[in-house]
């Protein structure tokens, strides 16, 4: 087995578990979710500048180098992801504040509509 498909695998179960979280009624779930999710395409993001061994990280000599585009991209995106999981519990607390529930659409289940 190849480390590609382990990575690949890794990845896919991570945005499986991420979507499906995304989906639940719960407004933690779905934090959780879209961390997961953003997770996920940081990772793919990595993988895609491919798997090197023994290259320089900068250009020296005639030797294989590896790509640090997506190393620059991944840790902007870690950041902004940060930031913007940090609004959204933001958001996930003042609706629970205000509707008194933390389902998504501030009804729970087979209880009475307002």
């Amino acid at each position: 087995m190849s480390m590609e498909f382990l990575l690949a695998t890794g990845v896919g179960v991570v945005t499986a578990t991420g979507i499906y979280m995304m989906l639940r009624g719960r407004t933690f779930a779905v934090v959780l979710g879209l961390s997961l999710f953003g997770y996920a395409v940081n990772v793919f993001i990595f993988l895609m500048g491919r798997l090197w061994t023994n290259a320089a990280p900068v250009l020296v000599g005639a030797g294989p180098v590896a790509d640090p585009l997506p190393q620059a991209l991944v840790l902007t995106a870690i950041v902004i992801g940060f930031a913007t999981t940090g609004f959204v519990v933001e958001l996930a607390l003042r609706s629970r504040h205000e509707s008194g529930s933390d389902h998504v659409d501030g009804h729970e289940p087979g209880g009475p509509r307002a």
